[in-house]
């Protein structure tokens, strides 16, 4: 036998040098077969964890010197007793040390140690640690100790033990040291330790999820049973945080922990796909789920109808489907399916799909619930059918279902919608009568009645009255004022606790509860519509707000920019939108668009298009409100800068989807361009006249076109591409490119070329080509004779040579040949080759001269 060296606390601890440097793998334990596939996976995602050791980097500690040797006759039994009274002193570690010296040595020696080991002073020891808060050490000496035979759960399944290591397991778990905690419970799993006993499962899925590390999470899962509802709680989790990318981890993990397919998981899975709003993962992976020929549940149908309850056909399709799957719909589905038609606002479908409900209802399959009847209740109250809307409050009375407060919230907003503040009032009354307690939407929906019925006197009356006292007492004060009387509160004649009646002892309410009204910022907002034009009334309103503690939203700040505009403070309104930013509420869309409205509506255009560039520099996107706002905020155009400002406006509006009015554009682009013969000639034709209305041309493409010619330009050089207009069309885009021309040499730009009109393919047998000759014959009596222009066919005229000084020529001194090549650039037109055979005109640069000199 090779020599060993024993070093005790005056000469302590054991050491062999042949054996200072091994390896310690890991060991995967399985508490039952079934856990086989858990431990597969959680062993692909565990790392390989450090283990003390005698090598290199751990020798010996220094304060151990001296040394002895060590024979075989009773030398186990005597370090087995020296181990324990090392372990009383709390130094496990070198207990460890020595049990792994001799299991290294020979494995005979490690049992007889393990057997002989004083194990209530080893328990003793590791409870010692413990209370110093050591679990880190305690765990991993657990683990070396263990492969000597030593059962570990012996020495810490005592009630002090436990509680020790719950309370720094639980400190662990919801810190950042939540990954060492896993790494420990996983060695104790592995021992057979009762791991749910330490800390709450579920505040480590939370941790988990909250620090985005999805494998942390399944490694935790994967030690417990019941993994399955973990796996839940972990998709369910990421759901709700938005991350996607981690539910699909943790769902494809699902397929190779789970042994079968578990509609639980299937089922949270869709629900996480709507909490991220992907419903498209969720159809995926309810198809993925019939390929695969397994029959969902009626709860996994349920969510996928609620995550596409946006979507009616799909709603309905996939509801069709289940019947053929023999999967029986519940009352969750009927009211999902209501849902999806209140949402469609298919009030004819939720009325059939809720007949079908009442008579599998009266035939016992199902029990309509308050929900059911509130949602029927909220489609008829969206369609402003309030009669419906009440008679459904019949039908769940009389089947003995309490209305609840969403249901009387509904019911007022029914007679609300329709304008009806009265019937609101009463139904209000009835709620109190009940001893439903309102709630905030209750109180809003009646200012918001008001305030729609123009009863802004009523409205504030009722916020006055609820801020002081019971519901029940202001309703009461407003029935006597809204009659001309004065409301006196010593008047009420009280009958026990809450009881209240009129003075007249009528019963009015009678009621256990007194109710208060609590504002929210969605009352403040009902109110500021109704102060109209009163921007100081307003303000007022918002200081009240902020002195409650309720912070102003997009809407609030929008509604006080309408009030100040309505007023013509122009400034004031623009003031308020940069206070927004000061007031670290971002600018919506509705606030700028409501500014842009007021500078419109002011004539304040240049600001007006100068917040509408400041809000696309945030990133804001305009809406159709925006851009028809700024379209139609000239009634007439007085420069070629502003019809290009429009023009652009209605590019943008075009490319971003929305459907501008392109008859009024039309007009108007249609007046500037008439301004060129108007000026010139006192002509009063208009292309209208001419050509009456083009029937079944859009005429986006018109003014497309006229956009296209009225870019800017690089150069002096261009043409007009007329191919495919008609006269009309025509006409209008050869004024536009003139009038543009005129502006232009008003800036000092001189026309360097002949102006080329490019009419077409010339086949005069083709009704393209008798169109061409119609719209050749227009231009040439719009440029000679409206505009004494010089109009000739490209490519056939003389002319001599034009000096660069514009001023010192005349189609008299034409004596050149000029060619089409000439031309250098052509606004328009598609850079490739054109046919080589073109109809074209040529307006001499000449004759554009002495237009663009000629006196008006």
């Amino acid at each position: 036998m090779r020599d060993l060296v024993i070093v005790f606390p005056s000469s302590s601890v054991i050491t062999n040098p042949h054996h200072h440097h091994h390896h310690h793998h890991r060991r995967r334990y399985a508490t039952a077969p079934e856990h086989n596939r858990k431990t597969k996976y959680t062993s692909s995602l565990t790392k390989q964890l450090p283990l003390p050791s005698l090598s290199s980097s751990n020798p010996l500690p220094a304060h151990l010197p001296d040394a002895v040797r060590w024979t075989p006759d009773g030398s186990v039994e005597y370090y087995a007793d020296f181990a324990s009274k090392l372990a009383e002193d709390g130094r496990i570690q070198d207990v460890a040390l020595i049990a792994e010296t001799l299991a290294a040595e020979s494995g005979a020696n490690a049992a007889r140690f393990a057997s002989m080991i004083d194990s209530q002073l080893l328990s003793k020891g590791i409870a010692l640690n413990l209370r110093q808060g050591k679990v880190e050490s305690v765990v991993y000496t657990l683990k070396r100790i263990e492969k000597v035979g030593i059962a570990p759960l012996d020495l810490v399944n005592d009630d002090s033990s436990v509680k020790l290591m719950r309370k720094q397991f639980r400190a662990m778990a919801n810190s950042v040291q939540v990954e060492k905690a896993i790494d420990l419970m996983e060695i104790l799993a592995g021992f057979g330790f009762k791991i749910k006993d330490l800390v709450d499962p579920f505040d480590v899925i939370k941790v988990c999820v909250d620090i985005s590390n999805p494998q942390l999470a399944l490694r935790y899962a994967c030690l417990l049973p019941h993994t399955e509802i973990l796996l839940c709680r972990i998709i369910l989790g990421f759901g709700k945080k938005g991350d996607m990318v981690s539910v699909m981890t943790a769902y494809e993990a699902c397929k190779q922990i789970l042994d079968a397919p578990n509609m639980y998981i299937y089922r949270t899975m869709i629900d996480a796909c709507g909490l991220c709003g992907d419903y498209v993962k969720s159809r995926y992976i309810y198809e993925d789920l019939l390929k695969e020929d397994i029959k969902p549940n009626i709860y996994v149908v349920n969510s996928l109808m609620n995550v596409n309850s946006h979507d009616l056909g799909y709603t309905l399709k996939v509801y069709k489907n289940i019947q053929k799957l023999n999967v029986t719909a519940d009352m969750t589905s009927y009211n999902i399916l209501l849902k999806t038609c209140c949402l469609a606002g298919r009030v004819d479908l939720a009325q059939d799909i809720y007949k079908e409900a009442k008579r599998m209802e009266s035939s016992g399959l199902l029990k309509l619930d308050a929900f059911t009847y509130c949602t029927i209740i909220k489609v008829f109250a969206d369609a402003k059918m309030w009669k419906m809307a009440l008679k459904v409050k019949e039908d769940m009375q009389s089947v003995g279902v309490t209305p609840n407060t969403h249901t009387w919230s509904s019911l007022i907003s029914a007679c609300a919608n329709a304008g009806l503040v009265e019937q609101a009032n009463q139904l209000f009354e009835e709620m109190l009568a009940s001893g439903c307690e309102p709630n905030s939407q209750c109180f809003n929906i009646l200012l918001h009645a008001c305030v729609e019925a123009c009863q802004y006197d009523r409205a504030f009356r009722l916020f006055q009255s609820w801020k002081g006292s019971s519901a029940k007492e202001a309703l009461y004060a407003d029935d006597i004022i809204s009659k001309g009387g004065v409301f006196n509160p010593n008047k009420l004649n009280h009958h026990g606790p809450g009881s209240l009646v009129k003075s007249n002892s009528s019963p009015y309410i009678q009621a256990s509860n007194r109710f208060f009204f609590n504002p929210t910022t969605a009352t403040y907002n009902i109110l500021l519509k109704a102060c109209g034009t009163d921007y100081y009334r307003g303000k007022e309103l918002m200081d009240e707000m902020k002195s409650l503690g309720l912070a102003p939203n997009q809407i609030t700040w929008s509604t006080l920019i309408d009030i100040c505009g309505g007023s013509g403070d122009v400034e004031g309104a623009v003031r308020i939108l940069r206070t927004m930013h000061s007031d670290e509420t971002r600018p919506d869309v509705v606030a700028y668009t409501t500014a842009i409205k007021i500078c419109a509506e002011n004539k304040s255009l240049k600001l007006a298009f100068s917040l509408f560039e400041e809000m696309r520099g945030y990133q804001i996107k305009p809406n159709w409100v925006t851009y028809n706002t700024l379209l139609k905020a000239r009634s007439k155009y007085g420069s070629l800068l502003e019809v290009r400002q429009c023009l652009a406006i209605y590019q943008d509006m075009r490319k971003a989807g929305y459907k501008p009015n392109d008859h009024f554009l039309k007009e108007l682009i249609e007046e500037w361009c008439e301004g060129v013969i108007q000026e010139n000639s006192q002509s009063e034709n208009k292309a209208s006249d001419l050509e009456g209305t083009n029937f079944g041309r859009p005429v986006s493409l018109l003014i497309e076109k006229v956009a296209t010619h009225l870019q800017e330009r690089t150069s002096g050089h261009l043409a007009i591409d007329l191919q495919g207009l008609t006269k009309v069309e025509a006409r209008l885009v050869v004024l536009a490119v003139l009038r543009m021309i005129k502006e232009d040499y008003t800036r000092g730009n001189v026309v360097k070329d002949d102006l080329v009109i490019i009419l077409g393919t010339g086949e005069a047998n083709t009704d393209s080509g008798k169109q061409e000759v119609a719209v050749k014959d227009a231009l040439v009596k719009l440029l000679k004779d409206e505009l004494s222009l010089v109009v000739l066919p490209a490519g056939q005229r003389r002319v001599l040579d034009i000096t660069q000084d514009a001023r010192f020529v005349d189609d008299a001194d034409q004596n050149t040949e000029h060619t089409s090549e000439n031309t250098k650039s052509i606004v328009g037109m598609s850079t490739t080759r054109r046919p080589a055979i073109l109809e074209r005109l040529m307006v001499t640069k000449a004759s554009l001269h002495k237009w663009l000199q000629r006196k008006k």
